[in-house]
């Protein structure tokens, strides 16, 4: 099986983040790996580093939320096994930034867990209900935790919010 990540720098803010390519191909592989989901023999996905602006502007189209998120993603259809394009995910720099800085992470394991939380929408998790949530957020902190990152949801909301406070992100479409 071989995946490509095919990166697109669309905001001149991330040019300062390092080879985003190296990070996307590392991250995504490691999903890959853990999550043991079974792809296409050949496929791909795309991820989008872009600005609040440029995220703005999908999540309104989408979703009808006039309003920036860190991370936003867009399954193509179709069985994982049979499709050769996974979807895409956006990623906005000052959103994912100033939660770095809120949360006081490294800015790069917070845009790793974007990507992370970003291609598990791709290959169906989402989190909807409690389940669904308490589901990708144990995947996403192995993932995180094969590639070094301390636990994305420590010192998250605590257990009496809904399960869409829990998790950043929106999952655009369903696989």
């Amino acid at each position: 099986m071989a995946l490509a990540a095919d990166v697109i720098v669309s905001a001149d803010a991330w040019d300062a983040a390092g080879d985003l390519d190296v990070l996307a191909a590392r991250v995504v592989a490691q999903c890959v790996k853990t999550s043991k989901v079974r792809l296409a023999k050949v496929s791909e996905l795309c991820v989008n580093f872009c600005d609040d602006a440029a995220i703005q502007a999908l999540n309104a189209q989408w979703r009808g939320k006039d309003k920036p998120t860190n991370v936003l993603s867009f399954p193509t259809p179709g069985a994982l096994a049979k499709k050769p394009l996974l979807g895409d995910i956006a990623i906005a720099y000052e959103t994912v930034q100033r939660e770095a800085i809120e949360q006081e992470k490294p800015f790069l394991d917070h845009v790793s867990h974007m990507i992370i939380h970003g291609f598990l929408h791709l290959i169906g998790y989402d989190h909807e209900t409690r389940d669904e949530a308490e589901a990708m957020e144990a995947l996403e902190r192995r993932v995180a935790a094969a590639l070094g990152i301390s636990d994305p949801y420590e010192g998250s909301l605590p257990e009496d919010e809904t399960a869409a406070e829990l998790s950043g992100g929106e999952n655009v479409g369903k696989s």
